[in-house]
């Protein structure tokens, strides 16, 4: 198009205007619409095209999947859309913002100090500092009261980029600043953009962005505590300081941020762990590594079993494979090659040959199924295993039983052809939801992780398997949104979310394609028209680590478990010795229908003796007294209830608590 323009705007023809050629780029709304702007146009220009009330709550932009600020030109045609503190993308840069004002507010009160890496994570941010002494609870109150000085002067976050030396130049101070810039890959970034700062009222750090367009426009922000960390995780570099915070889009917010938080500290699986006898981590068995008492074991046979029981009703063949195995394998496997820091170095045995414990299941299961010819009226295959694997966490992430070093997968793996894959992929969709609902969980979320740059396996494949997956979730019913490019560089997958009782987030069962693991062990099977054929690998772990899952289960039900799951269903409490004896007939007919009962026979009061019950959060409590051996009766009190109800009927009283336990039907 011909015409005058000044600043992106049509004016009138003006003889002291030079005649240009004036581009324009088309941006695809939203809605579907697709508008036309001037070269040139700003993110905040187009919003405020939009509306005034939209550009108010703008915070970013989002052009062809990629996040800018509101002041920097949008480049070029393709999808657009306004980013506000309403989106998941807002919030994410409303925390980015802040540790960027929490790291300004440090090294204004702590002259001498210096700071490393600050990332937005999960409800909120942080920032690693190496500073001269830990830092108090009353550092963190004077620092917060200073980043919210900062905040109220509204200094904007202005984006600037450097060469690689000027960089090192401006953060000749900070070491561990200098060390990310001289680690910067070419490649990497645009050209004339070596490094990318972030600039405030003198403040600056490196930062790829995009940041709120101002301090000003962060409504709510709070620290919450402190801890220490190693540079890059690595416990032989410089222990640093790390300063948690969080950022929420109104003060409303953050205070019921800061309610729930102060309910999943009561309901934390490591301090109901110990309350309930579940399990400990000994020192002397090194971080990460449980040990589960009697009640914890038996919380977990009940978990394997019912994992068994649906494997089995979903069509699973149970399968064993070893902890340990030759380095090649894991070499086939491409685990030494993309995985080896988060394995266990190699053990040199049988004259000098390497030998690996675990990390993963899924080799063992490729070699059954390479173990002899496959055609495809074997097809689909369907393998199971309560695995046990070993991964090296740095004992800085290990975190309780969501985050540990040795731990037991319910992996399968299953093989099947091109034909069978929408139907093996709606059944492992079915199994995971049930498995889910049976264990508590009703609010379900899905992510679509579609095809990385950088991948292997057909084209072909990755776009059937896309498709597949799509309309697997779409007639599913489940909410879920399409992850762009973050599937893994072997194949897409499905996660799914569930949301726990005080409403955060778990992601735990992973519906997973791979598309390499058949390439390097040459897997094959022989088709209708008797050619060689490469099957679909499919790996799903419903609870992911039981491990994981069962501290998960812990801070959902907050240690009050389903009575199908409880480690004891049933506490029977005599009033006296005397009153033992029927305290074992009343025992031995709970057993008899199947019930996991403990009868206290200690002599502690009946006071104590119910309230150990109660605080052990036992779903149901017996009381057993003169008139109840007289008459064939009990006193009965729910999990919950206030009082218990005098006078039931042993009968009535067995059939009633049997109906409770009973496992949700399969």
């Amino acid at each position: 198009m011909v015409g005058w323009f000044q600043r992106g705007l049509s004016i009138l023809p003006d003889p002291r205007l030079v005649r240009v050629e004036q581009l324009s780029i088309d941006l695809e709304y939203p809605d579907g619409s697709v508008v036309q702007h001037p070269d040139g146009v700003t993110g905040r220009e187009v919003a405020e095209s939009i509306g005034p009330g939209l550009a108010r709550a703008a915070v970013a932009v989002k052009v062809d999947g990629e996040l800018r600020d509101l002041e920097r030109p949008i480049g070029g045609s393709g999808s657009f859309a306004v980013i506000t503190l309403a989106d998941d993308d807002g919030l994410h840069i409303l925390r980015h913002s802040s540790a960027h004002v929490l790291a300004q507010a440090v090294l204004d009160l702590y002259p001498g100090s210096t700071f490393a890496i600050g990332p937005a994570i999960e409800d909120g941010f942080y920032y690693d500092f190496k500073v001269d002494e830990p830092f108090t609870p009353e550092d963190l109150e004077r620092i917060e009261s200073r980043m919210k000085e900062i905040i109220e002067e509204d200094q904007p976050f202005v984006r600037d980029s450097v060469s690689v030396d000027n960089a090192l130049e401006i953060f000749s101070d900070h070491q561990f600043k200098r060390e990310i810039i001289a680690d910067v890959d070419p490649s990497e970034v645009s050209p004339g953009e070596d490094v990318t700062l972030y600039r405030n009222d003198g403040f600056v750090d490196l930062c790829r962005g995009p940041h709120l367009p101002s301090t000003g426009r962060i409504p709510a922000v709070k620290l919450t505590k402190t801890s220490g960390a190693y540079w890059r995780g690595d416990q032989a570099r410089d222990q640093l300081q790390r300063v948690y915070g969080t950022a929420w889009p109104s003060q409303k917010d953050l205070e019921e941020y800061l309610v729930r938080q102060e309910e999943a500290e009561k309901r934390d699986h490591r301090k109901l762990g110990n309350e309930l006898d579940l399990f400990s981590f000994p020192e002397e068995l090194g971080p990460g590594l449980a040990v589960w008492h009697p009640k914890g074991g038996m919380l977990r046979k009940v978990i394997e079993d019912r994992s068994r029981q649906m494997h089995e009703k979903y069509g699973f063949e149970f399968v064993f494979s070893p902890h340990l195995a030759k380095a090649d394998l894991w070499e086939t496997s491409g685990h030494l090659g993309y995985y080896a820091e988060n394995m266990y170095p190699g053990m040199e045995l049988d004259n000098d040959q390497e030998y690996r414990v675990k990390p993963m299941n899924c080799p063992g299961h490729v070699l059954i199924y390479k173990s002899r010819a496959r055609s495809y009226r074997d097809l689909p295959i369907r393998l199971s295993e309560l695995g046990g694997v070993y991964r090296y966490e740095k004992s800085g992430v290990v975190h309780g039983l969501l985050r540990s070093r040795g731990f037991t997968q319910d992996d399968s793996h299953t093989f099947c052809t091109e034909d069978q894959l929408d139907s093996e992929l709606r059944m492992h969709l079915d199994f995971v939801v049930a498995w889910l609902r049976d264990s508590g969980f009703e609010e379900f979320e899905a992510d679509l992780s579609t095809q990385p740059a950088k991948s292997v396996g057909e084209q072909s494949r990755w776009d059937f398997s896309e498709k597949t997956l799509g309309a697997v979730l779409d007639s599913s019913g489940i909410p879920y949104k399409v992850a762009e490019g973050e599937g893994a560089f072997y194949g897409p997958k499905i996660d799914l979310h569930v949301r726990d009782a005080i409403g955060r987030r778990w992601q735990l069962s992973t519906i997973q394609l791979d598309f390499t693991l058949p390439e390097r062990f040459e897997l094959e099977y022989t088709s209708a028209d008797n050619t060689s054929e490469q099957p679909y690998m499919i790996h799903c772990a419903k609870a992911g680590s039981l491990e994981r899952y069962m501290g998960v289960l812990i801070e959902h039900h907050a240690g009050a478990f389903p009575a199908w799951m409880a480690p004891v269903q049933v506490t029977i409490v005599p009033v006296a010795d005397r009153h033992i004896g029927y305290g074992s007939e009343v025992r031995a007919l709970l057993e008899g229908r199947g019930l996991r009962v403990e009868l206290d026979e200690s002599g502690d009061t009946v006071g104590d003796k119910i309230r150990k019950a109660i605080t052990q959060k036992h779903p149901a409590v017996i009381v057993v007294g003169d008139n109840d051996v007289e008459a064939r009766t009990v006193g009965l009190r729910m999990y919950g209830e206030d009082r218990d109800t005098r006078g039931v009927p042993l009968t009535e009283a067995v059939d009633r608590l049997a109906e409770m336990a009973e496992a949700p039907p399969l």
